[in-house]
């Protein structure tokens, strides 16, 4: 058997807090034994399973489990991309139909009808805080953002006229750095998942994936601290991105009725707290977050669709929209007032493009031809900052993986960024006519009186704003010389931005520069037709942000209507649609998505759509973890404490088979445990009473099992005598009767439709005498995939 790789996850160290974890359990059943380079050719006598006794794990004699981190960390951590990371679980889609699920299914069939009444509630609920915390955010991006630029702008204006603008340029260096500190500063030392956008984690959340910390209340305050602290450092970030991770926070928290940061339980909600329905509320507060950050109820929930969610119902997506359309409305109503306009609802998002009027702007089609071309381009150009950014995200896995190396990077950025700003401001000939143009922070420099330096404009702003300068500025705002630096500098920061330890999103960044190369090429088409073809800038800067996001994010469905919501046009949807689909086919040839890419990075075991196409030939006897550990349906307490109490085989999910006397008879499969229901029985000590000892314990309800949720306590926390460790334990009450099985015979495609479809967790594997032969889990599955020489086979590593 092969041992288990060592690795270190990608950002660099494990931070897991020992004290209010819960159970941590990075390996599933039988997954330790999975690490193999080849697929396995079992036998039936080698995949027989293992009863009462703990299946056999090697691990390398340096490799450590999760919780313990080596007190120092090598100068160039390893990273191998085949790899699947051993400590992401699985969530629990499926419902576990016991007797104790029939009985009170039974006993309140009356409460089963203010169910849905409370789903949508939540829903409401969900909109409503979503809608809150953008309004938060945006509020105080404006004032602190507005108070900097106004601080470095009268700095410039007065050392222009004495002499000495590097002052002014070491201000901007300054503000931005400690700005950005502070925002990286408790990321790196208080949550590291709160780094990034957070789009991938809660695409691996939506698909199945239990990703540590990702939906705790502690997450969302760094989340929306550091996204604040990001776009006020002057980052080429954006703050719509964050929006999607902290709706999904926000919908995880209310859905559970009480908070497990702060130990409070508010006695409502209680029958959700469940993984099946708090991953719908989390698909919901995702959608949430899309519509507060475009204003776009409807590509919020396409992006939940097309991104996230593994499964999907009509009531499902009603409840989504409905919590989508609260967001925006509440977004709306509270910037409204604040504007001093409580009756105009005209800021549906934190970004909203400004109305594209199509009198003025319409297209030909002549121009569908120009538009696909803009796509390949997007394609291409979105393929290039995918693989640039790969590699320097390996390289930040590999060296700068300690905290205080990510904050001095961060820091680094941030002023670099500032000083690339000036210095391009500052060479720039490029002077505008003041009069007319809506320029929030306009700098003359060495421009005559009346007018304003037009590189100002898009490097001395907010992202968003700069955004909409390039949509609606009127024709001749911006000189070609200006856009094409502009383009070549604001690219590569943005891809040296991205992976940083800080809160920010890939989104307006990636917009800003499709608008600028877009904005170009539509004045470099009037140049060369001569005025034959007439190309508003605006249209072909809609057009190049598009295809540049579409190129970066791989986003087709969701993203088109994104951009029609957002600009308020259905003209534009066909060529935005084409646009987007070139820069998708263009982009995938090349390298895969920004986010697909991030999470392979972090060795995630990620279930794709469909099976690979060339696995028919796999079986799930090949595919299965073995031996399994086995329980009886009346089993030996002493037995269950030491199964769960071994650190080198921390499985989550037991097959229970029939309690026979006779070691020779075949043992049936007769249900599944899992082991937060075994850790809860323990707790509770269900135990079967022996003569010599008069044990009484009250009977469980469901409630005892969705109280303990989500953190189980470990089992070193739950003290069993010597005497109970010979008492016994009947599982049939408790265990699931009817788990999903699949003849060992089964194809690899036809499993993994199964298992993804379901949503499953485990799934058991039988011989045609109902015996249990392996199980498989996601990464089983998960570690299959097309390569460039065919199918190929991931190893799984300890992190």
């Amino acid at each position: 058997m092969s041992n288990v790789a060592t690795k270190v996850s990608w950002s660099g160290r494990e931070r897991e807090e020992a004290e209010g974890q819960g159970e941590t359990t990075p390996l599933l059943n039988g997954a330790a034994s999975a690490a193999h380079p080849k697929p396995r050719q079992l036998t039936p006598s080698s995949s027989t399973s293992r009863l009462g006794h703990l299946s056999d794990v090697y691990l390398d004699e340096d490799s450590e489990l999760e919780m313990d981190v080596p007190c120092s960390l090598p100068h160039e951590i390893p990273h191998n991309e085949k790899l699947l990371s051993l400590k992401y679980e699985s969530l629990d889609y499926d419902n576990c139909e016991n007797q104790l699920f029939l009985e009170e299914e039974r006993r309140n069939h009356t409460a089963f009808r203010t169910v849905e009444i409370r789903r949508w509630v939540i829903c409401a609920l969900i909109g409503i805080f979503t809608g809150l915390v953008a309004c938060f955010i945006d509020i105080l991006v404006e004032r602190l953002a507005g108070l900097k630029y106004k601080v470095v702008k009268g700095n410039i204006d007065k050392f222009t006229e004495t002499g000495g603008l590097s002052f002014s340029l070491l201000l901007w260096a300054a503000l931005n750095a400690a700005v950005v500190m502070l925002g990286s500063m408790i990321v790196a030392f208080v949550e590291p998942v709160a780094a990034g956008s957070g789009i991938p984690q809660i695409k691996c959340y939506l698909n199945g994936v239990k990703i540590p910390h990702v939906v705790r209340l502690k997450t969302l305050l760094v989340k929306v601290c550091g996204v604040i602290l990001s776009v006020v450092g002057g980052l080429a970030v954006g703050k719509e991105g964050p929006m999607i991770h902290s709706g999904a926070v926000i919908a995880a928290g209310i859905s559970q009725g009480r908070s497990t940061s702060l130990k409070r339980d508010f006695k409502i909600f209680e029958y959700f707290r469940r993984d099946t329905e708090k991953r719908d509320f989390v698909s919901a507060g995702a959608a949430a977050g899309v519509s507060a950050a475009f204003g776009a109820p409807v590509g919020g929930v396409l992006f939940s669709l097309e991104e996230g969610a593994s499964f999907w119902n009509q009531f499902l997506t009603w409840r989504i929209f409905f919590a989508s359309m609260i967001s925006t409305f509440t977004l709306n109503s509270i910037l409204s007032i604040y504007h001093g306009n409580p009756w105009d609802l005209s800021s549906p998002g934190l970004i909203n493009f400004g109305r594209f009027d199509t009198e003025k702007m319409g297209y030909t089609i002549q121009e569908i031809p120009i538009f696909i071309f803009m796509g390949v381009v997007g394609g291409i150009l979105g393929a290039t900052f995918n693989a640039l950014n790969y590699w320097l995200t390996m390289f930040r896995i590999r060296y700068i993986h300690r905290p205080c190396l990510q904050v001095l990077e961060a820091m680094l950025v941030g002023a670099v960024t500032a000083a690339v700003g000036f210095v391009m401001i500052y060479s720039s000939q490029d002077c505008q006519p003041l009069q007319g143009n809506r320029v929030t922070y306009p700098l003359q420099l060495f421009c005559a009186d009346g007018e304003y330096n037009s590189m100002a404009t898009a490097f001395f702003n907010t992202p968003e704003k700069s955004v909409v300068s390039l949509f609606h500025d009127p024709p001749g705002t911006y000189n070609p010389m200006t856009l094409g630096m502009f383009t070549l500098v604001y690219f590569f920061l943005a891809c040296w931005t991205y992976g940083l330890t800080v809160s920010a999103g890939v989104f307006i960044p990636s917009l800003l520069i499709g608008a600028a190369w877009g904005r170009l090429f539509g004045i470099s088409l009037s140049y060369i037709t001569s005025g034959w073809i007439w190309a508003d800038p605006g249209k072909y800067a809609l057009m190049g942000a598009a295809a540049q996001l579409g190129g970066i994010v791989r986003m087709t469905l969701s993203l088109t209507v994104i951009m029609m919501e957002a600009t308020g046009n259905v003209t534009y949807g066909f060529p935005i649609m084409l646009v987007l689909m070139t820069a998708k086919i263009v982009g995938d040839y090349f390298v895969e998505g920004l986010y697909d890419m991030h999470i392979q990075l972090q060795s995630v075991p990620f279930l794709h759509w469909e099976a690979p196409v060339t696995s028919h030939s796999l079986t799930a006897r090949e595919v299965m973890s073995t031996p399994v550990t086995c329980l009886r349906q009346v089993e030996k307490v002493g037995t269950i404490v030491d199964i769960l109490s071994s650190t080198s085989s921390n499985h989550n999910g037991f097959p229970v088979v029939e309690s026979v006397s006779d070691g020779s008879q075949a043992l049936g499969l007769r249900g599944l445990i899992l082991r937060s229901q075994l850790i809860v029985l323990l707790k509770h000590k269900v135990f079967v009473e022996r003569t010599s000892l008069s044990l009484v314990h009250r009977r469980l309800k469901l409630k005892d099992f969705r109280d303990a949720y989500p953190r189980f306590p470990p089992i070193q926390s739950i003290h069993v005598s010597q005497d109970e460790r010979e008492c016994m334990m009947d599982l049939t009450e408790f265990m699931n009767p009817s788990p999903y099985t699949v003849p060992q015979e089964a194809s690899l495609p036809r499993v993994f439709k199964l298992f993804r479809a379901l949503g499953l967790r485990h799934l058991v594997v039988v011989d045609n005498r109902n015996q249990v032969v392996g199980l498989v889990t996601r990464k089983d599955l998960a570690r299959y995939r097309l390569g460039k020489e065919g199918l190929e086979e991931l190893s799984l590593a300890q992190t």
